[in-house]
């Protein structure tokens, strides 16, 4: 059974939170669209099946797999695995039209590695464009130290993705994308910034780290073999995860109808993130 709750923005519907999925591992957004109702995300496509709309997805905590698909293994590449976790809905603190707080285990192997707090809000920033406020809280709950990875930390270059992930629609070229001070794939991936934009043809998505400690963290962001940006827990290193602590991250995205210059985009990142 599927269930979901929809997402209000200035009295439109802008996105659809899938929390129970029969299908998936993880609860996630999709469709998200602009104002004027533009699909910004996909799900599930052909050339990635486990890349879901929006959503907090990690492909290594302690070895265990909350991204989905294959796993890599170092020295033996992307290898299928019976390792993957669940997310699981634990319950609703609040749910309203224009957001809510959920709380979900994290669980693999009969146990619940991680609790995490997640609020989701949406808020107006103009006529044509509105912001998707997004946090998460992943406590270690157990008496074990745990730590978080990606593949670039087992081994394979360039790939430290994991944590918050945005996969955007495919359309008949690749989508622009830019910084506060750079253009073009190599100059944002693996890089921190304040903010990365994603333009499509019409449509443009911003995302921003809202703390400190989310700023820290390098974009991972691909453009040509598809179109998706997430926020790296783990671009080089492993990101330890001690018994009873707690990890937080804030992005807020913008999501603009139209083409955002990059004047444009720095204007909305600054109203999103103190809205």
């Amino acid at each position: 059974m599927t269930n979901t709750a929809l997402l209000s923005c200035a009295g439109r519907p802008v996105g659809r939170y899938t929390y129970l999925p029969s299908d998936a591992e993880r609860p996630y957004l999709h469709p998200v669209t602009t104002l004027a109702g533009t699909p910004v995300t996909e799900e599930r496509p052909a050339d990635h099946v486990h890349h879901l709309g929006a959503s907090v997805a990690v492909p290594d905590v302690s070895g265990h797999n909350f991204w989905g698909g294959r796993t890599f293994v170092r020295g033996q590449g992307p290898t299928v695995l019976d390792n993957h976790g669940t997310q699981r809905h634990l319950g609703w603190k609040l749910c309203d039209p224009d957001g809510f707080v959920e709380e979900l285990g994290w669980e693999a192997a009969g146990g619940e590695l991680l609790r995490e707090h997640r609020t989701v809000a949406a808020a107006a920033l103009s006529d044509t464009a509105w912001a998707l406020d997004l946090s998460f809280s992943l406590t270690n709950p157990g008496p074990a130290d745990l730590s978080i990875g990606s593949p670039a930390t087992n081994g394979r270059p360039g790939a430290g993705y994991g944590g918050f992930f945005w996969r955007a629609p495919k359309e008949a070229s690749p989508p622009d994308v830019f910084g506060p001070t750079a253009d073009g794939v190599d100059a944002v991936h693996g890089r921190a910034a304040d903010w990365v934009a994603l333009r499509g043809d019409n449509w443009s998505l911003v995302f921003a780290g809202a703390t400190e400690e989310t700023r820290r963290d390098p974009w991972f962001v691909r453009t040509t073999e598809y179109p998706g940006v997430g926020s790296s827990l783990a671009a080089a290193e492993r990101l330890p995860v001690p018994a009873g602590a707690t990890v937080v991250r804030r992005v807020v995205t913008v999501v603009a109808d139209g083409r955002l210059d990059r004047a444009g985009a720095a204007a909305l990142v600054r109203r999103a993130v103190t809205a």
